[in-house]
């Protein structure tokens, strides 16, 4: 391994003094039947690409559900998150910059 990268420290943007760490979920081997969530988190132009996957899922028959964060340099409000998870299987978050 590269000795700069090995002393590398990433640091957590959301300011968490405790981390919590989880597995990964498995990846569906198929999108069939499943409810996908795309959230936007108000950043532009994020917007464009999010409409694009939309686009590209429902042609495909994908079940899409909509979703958006008040403000881009907000975290998603609890409900919300809550929300997606009651309402979809798998979730795409749109970035940019």
């Amino acid at each position: 391994m590269n000795e700069e990268l090995q002393d590398l420290v990433l640091v957590d943007p959301t300011s968490e003094l405790h981390r919590e760490f989880r597995d990964r979920l498995q990846r569906p081997q198929s999108l069939e039947g499943l409810t996908v969530g795309i959230m936007d988190i108000r950043k532009d132009p994020g917007e464009i690409f999010l409409d694009r996957l939309d686009e590209l899922f429902t042609e495909r028959g994908v079940k899409v559900k909509r979703y958006a964060k008040p403000h881009f340099s907000w975290e998603a409000p609890t409900e919300l998150k809550q929300t997606i998870a009651a309402e979809c299987d798998i979730v795409v978050e749109g970035l940019a910059d």
